[in-house]
């Protein structure tokens, strides 16, 4: 049996070795909030909301076939949720009860099978009961798959007859084996049979014709051979008890894959719920293939900085359509980073198959998301500020694709402006010779304003919003760089002006 809950046709690798920009991409954009909101406790949930957030899909129809099974859980999370408990009790029973450890001989690793098999088949009955119950409520291919497996392959004559042979595997009537005898006398061709008919009455059993049989008995004191019978008992149920312990291998992974592809739509319940309990939209987005460029939105926010102020904050609209390129510019605290941080969330979330923080949401995919923010200064570091940043730029380079995207953040900033400017068009414009989707968030003006008299069709030029007495909107709209940097407002940051004494003040 296999539930195919995430993927079509494989189930999903919790081991996949993560991406090389994965811990880049975790601090740069501030994941490790979404990670906790997705576990809400949960060192499993945390794990497996991880792996499957930086394991982007690259295939539309991959991306569409996780989004409807995600839908149906967010129409029925009960249900999802009663399923999802399976797997737990069945980890917790195995764990309480040490079944799985059957021992080295045959006669345990039967005894234990046994026991194993009979507690998973209680728990696939209440599995398939749910499915009974609730699987009209569910439209996605997936779902509709996993119901229809169920109902197949574990109808009422499966349990039957289970059950009718756990029953048999206990011996409680002892066990019937042949062989033969062998050279030297030795026993072979061991051979477990079935035990005799027991649904004759006692009048059948008395009148029905007796076979010809040898008989002898040990006696009680006799270690050697009660020793012998031992062996040979053990030796005759060794393949159906190594049979049993396959099959009930093959049920408890079932339930643990079910576990770990339940617990990636059960941390997407748990995003959604806190969510929307904020106030603050999600979506599902339309994702379009890698080749073209498609870029539009609106109510786009950032999922990590709600969920830590714990309240509904700014989105953004945009439209970036056929751009391979948008600088970002405009005074301190705009804005700027936040929505930096929402378009990499965003891509990395509707690569997963799961709902973006916003209205609406249209975008490409990439073929691998990397980010280069300014880091603060580490007195640890061997080299200087800049350098560091080109060793970071390198390491992307080196594992950047055509129709790849990399979100930068005031980089290449820790040298002057004109250097500064310098190297960073000649970073983008490389990348844009690659096909590679640029957004860069930059205070260096002659970068900007270089990239804006090139009139190129493919850039797209925002600036952060800043009302005429100073406040800012944390909106960003469509306007060219402008060669102020605001100044004044750092200023008022730092000192208070006092009218009444004609003078300015140190803030405390």
């Amino acid at each position: 049996m296999k539930a195919f809950l995430m993927h079509r046709e494989e189930d999903f690798d919790l081991q996949r070795p993560s991406s090389p920009q994965a811990a880049a991409l975790v601090q740069d954009l501030e994941l490790q909030t979404l990670f906790e909101a997705m576990a809400c406790g949960d060192d499993f949930l945390l794990k497996v909301a991880q792996q499957a957030v930086l394991s982007s899909l690259e295939d539309l129809d991959a991306i569409r076939y996780r989004q409807e099974i995600l839908q149906d859980c967010l129409r029925n999370p009960d249900v999802v949720r009663a399923i999802y408990q399976i797997p737990i009790e069945a980890m917790l029973k195995k764990r309480k009860s040490w079944m799985g450890i059957f021992g080295s001989y045959p006669g345990g690793v039967l005894s234990g099978a046994v026991q194993m098999v009979h507690m998973l088949m209680d728990l696939l009955k209440r599995l398939k009961q749910l499915a009974d119950e609730h699987a009209d409520q569910f439209q996605s291919a997936g779902f509709t798959r996993f119901f229809a497996m169920l109902r197949e392959e574990l109808s009422d004559d499966y349990f039957d007859e289970v059950q009718a042979h756990l029953a048999q595997l206990k011996f409680k009537n002892g066990v019937l084996i042949s062989l033969s005898l062998g050279r030297g006398n030795e026993g072979a061709g061991y051979v477990l049979r079935k035990p005799h008919d027991s649904d004759q009455n006692w009048l059948e059993r008395l009148l029905a014709p007796k076979p010809q049989t040898f008989t002898f008995r040990i006696h009680p004191r006799d270690d050697h051979g009660a020793r012998a019978v031992s062996e040979i008992r053990s030796r005759g149920i060794n393949l159906a008890a190594n049979a049993l312990a396959q099959s009930a291998d093959h049920i408890e992974s079932f339930m643990n894959m079910l576990r770990i592809e339940l617990a990636f739509y059960v941390g997407c319940l748990n995003l959604a719920e806190q969510l929307t309990g904020l106030g603050a939209p999600i979506t599902f987005p339309t994702p379009a293939p890698t080749g073209v460029r498609r870029h539009t939105f609106r109510g786009l926010y950032d999922a990590c900085l709600a969920l830590t102020l714990q309240k509904k904050v700014v989105g953004n609209d945009v439209t970036a359509d056929h751009k391979e390129l948008v600088i970002i510019t405009g005074a301190n605290q705009g804005g700027k980073s936040t929505f930096l941080r929402s378009i990499g969330l965003a891509q990395l979330l509707m690569a997963c198959g799961m709902f973006v923080p916003a209205e609406s949401f249209q975008a490409n995919l990439c073929r691998g998301l990397f980010s280069h923010f300014r880091r603060e200064e580490d007195v640890t570091m061997e080299s200087g500020k800049l350098e560091e940043e080109l060793g970071r730029m390198s390491d992307i380079v080196d594992w950047v694709k055509p129709d790849s995207m990399v979100v930068f953040n005031e980089s290449f900033a820790a040298t002057n402006e004109r250097e500064g400017s310098e190297i960073a068009w000649q970073v983008v414009r490389a990348l844009l010779e690659r096909r590679v989707k640029v957004f860069f968030v930059t205070h260096l003006y002659q970068f900007a304003r270089v990239v804006y008299e090139k009139n190129l069709d493919s850039a797209l030029f925002l600036r952060a919003e800043r009302r005429p007495d100073g406040s800012r909107t944390f909106r960003l709209n469509l306007g060219e760089p402008l060669p102020t940097s605001f100044g004044a407002d750092l200023y008022a940051q730092l000192f208070e002006t006092r009218p009444e004494l004609g003078a300015c003040v140190s803030k405390p």
